[in-house]
């Protein structure tokens, strides 16, 4: 483990390295363009790295990362990552990735207060009371990987409806919006099944991915 800041400039010396020998001119082709077809939003989380899990090298997905995986119209920061990665860059996949286990999604579900970013689980719980119906029927232990999901599925809506994919897509651009889940526990990731790539088949893809929540075997961890 490492221990102290020279430590992590010792281990990005052998990192560089190592990447260097087993793909010459790495570094090099890295600097003349980024052109990812890969945009990862997802967890601040530290156990939560998106070009690992992904299996991607540097340069093949474009990040955005908060506290749960949140996506909200009037975050600038967000929307600003997604219209660069769109416009810009021309992605291809958005991913909108929640992972079990986020003390975000539980200190939203207990209604537990941490401080200034109460303001921003706020979001979460509109979540949690939107679907609280179908929250209240699944068993204590096992609510919270229920409503990470929901989570990720409801920013993905609100990706979908960002002025930046209604653009996108109204001028024919070939961008598919997903939402996924990540286990801490065992590290793969999940398929929610909403994946969007047009405004119209957004309601059905949304009903259909809450449908299996609702309808989802789980187990305790």
């Amino acid at each position: 483990m490492i221990q102290s800041i020279p430590d992590i400039f010792a281990n990005n010396r052998a990192w560089a390295a190592e990447m260097e020998r087993e793909r010459p001119g790495f570094f090099t082709e890295l600097t003349r363009q980024q052109k990812p077809k890969y945009m990862w939003i997802g967890c601040s989380d530290s156990r939560v790295p998106a070009n690992e899990i992904m299996g991607l090298a540097p340069g093949e997905v474009f990040v955005h990362r908060n506290v749960a995986n949140v996506v909200v119209h009037s975050d600038l920061n967000a929307l600003s990552t997604v219209q660069f990665a769109v416009d810009v860059i021309k992605v291809e996949h958005i991913t909108v990735v929640g992972h079990y286990g986020c003390s975000g999604v539980a200190a939203a579900l207990a209604g537990q207060r941490v401080g200034l970013a109460d303001n921003w689980l706020r979001h979460i719980q509109d979540v949690r009371d939107r679907h609280w119906n179908l929250l209240d029927r699944i068993a204590e232990p096992q609510r919270h990987d229920a409503l990470v999901e929901l989570n990720a599925i409801e920013q993905v809506v609100n990706v979908c409806q960002s002025t930046v994919m209604v653009d996108a897509w109204a001028r024919g651009q070939n961008v598919t919006v997903h939402g996924w889940v990540y286990g801490i526990h065992d590290g793969l990731l999940q398929n929610l099944h909403i994946t969007v790539n047009g405004f119209e088949g957004l309601e059905a893809a949304y009903r259909a991915a809450v449908a299996g929540v609702a309808a989802a075997v789980r187990v305790a961890r």
